[in-house]
């Protein structure tokens, strides 16, 4: 066991040593190009490359790996992911650095603890970690989008009232708004200037964003696009009531935040507790683990704890 062990840390700090020379002599080149350069040596039509940083290094590796997936069924169906997240990543990449990820703390683990058991946990839950972390981000984007809805709309509206279409307001918004809204537009807008339908793109940076509130904005610019109608006073309309609803939720979650915290203490208090007890008395809470009526015991706290904290993030999740 311990062979193994040393044997898969000797592999891994010999690719760390390859990726780190690799790295240096890059940099040595690129120092001694930016020098040579200073005293106009080089070719006065040769521009200097961008140093390369070790993480883009690893974009390369990744990118190469990921190759034979990436044209794939499950990993253009994490395509549509990675766009909502907003990740310079295409599916298969982050399938395959996920994969990697999880593999290398798993050995690291195992490596340190000489246990198959807590390896293959560590490996899972850094999986799990990481695709957390992906629909954390997704939702931090709507609800940035979503405060910046109505100032986009307000930006819109004014640019129509001053004789621009409504393709030409997109382009400002690209150019003027700060992300994730520009970026969303921008690509509508490259989309557009590809020959895509403007209704065809618009959905689906819909279903991108998955925001109700948007979902009321594309919906009117569709109807007006068919039967006509002022769009700059319906994008007004839509902008009050986007506000409006917007400053409800912020009073919504200032008056819930009490419930909230409560279901968070719920959740973590007992685990708080057992591990001081862990250290101060190990023996007292070690009988719920080895007696067989701790252990039925720790599973129906653990049952009821989970029931309560659904319940009362169910009592305080109001949606508007």
């Amino acid at each position: 066991m311990l062979l193994l062990a040393a044997a898969i840390s000797a592999v891994l700090v010999f690719f760390l040593v390859v990726l780190l020379t690799l790295y240096v002599q890059h940099v040595r080149r690129m120092d001694l190009f930016h020098r040579l350069e200073k005293y106009n040596i080089t070719r006065a039509d040769r521009k200097p490359k961008e140093e390369m940083r070790l993480s883009d290094y690893l974009m390369q590796y990744l990118k190469k790996i990921s190759a034979p997936i990436v044209e794939r069924g499950p990993a253009q169906a994490l395509d549509f992911k990675m766009r909502q997240a907003g990740l310079p990543l295409l599916g298969g990449e982050f399938l395959v650095g996920s994969l990697i990820l999880s593999a290398l703390v798993g050995i690291g683990t195992w490596m340190l603890t000489l246990m198959p058991a807590p390896a293959f946990f560590a490996a899972w839950f850094t999986l799990l970690m990481l695709w957390v972390l992906v629909s954390f981000r997704i939702r931090r984007r709507r609800n940035a989008f979503t405060e910046q809805l109505g100032d986009c709309l307000n930006t819109v509206a004014n640019a129509l009232r001053a004789g621009y279409s409504f393709q030409q307001a997109m382009d400002v918004i690209a150019r003027e708004m700060e992300p994730p809204i520009s970026e969303e537009f921008a690509q509508v807008t490259r989309e557009v200037s590809m020959g895509v339908l403007l209704e065809t793109s618009l959905e689906s940076m819909n279903q991108r964003i998955g925001s109700s509130d948007f979902d009321l904005v594309v919906t009117a610019v569709l109807i007006q696009r068919e039967v006509g109608g002022n769009l700059a006073q319906i994008l007004d309309n839509i902008s009050d009531t986007i506000n409006e609803r917007i400053r409800m939720k912020r009073e919504i979650k200032t008056l819930t935040a009490q419930g909230r915290l409560s279901a968070w203490v719920l959740l973590l208090l007992p685990f708080a507790i057992a591990g001081f007890m862990y250290v101060a008395n190990p023996s007292q809470i070690m009988t719920l683990i080895t007696h067989p009526l701790g252990r039925m015991a720790l599973g129906v706290a653990f049952v009821l704890e989970i029931f309560g904290y659904l319940v009362i993030r169910r009592i305080v999740n109001i949606e508007l």
